[in-house]
């Protein structure tokens, strides 16, 4: 369950960094930008996490 969840939330999370990152304010862009790494990192721990199993 929990590789499911990191995937929608890693989704969710480059969603919303991408739009962002397309404001005109540098200082959104910057949060969207860190957002958007975020959402990486959390679909990456849930392709570990269905790899390995939920257990880690």
């Amino acid at each position: 369950m929990g590789e499911l969840v990191d995937k929608i939330k890693g989704n969710v999370n480059e969603a919303i960094g991408n739009l962002k990152q397309k404001s005109d304010n540098p200082e959104t862009q910057a949060e969207g930008a860190e957002q958007e790494a975020k959402g990486k990192a959390q679909q990456t721990a849930g392709k570990v996490k269905g790899a390995l199993g939920d257990d880690i």
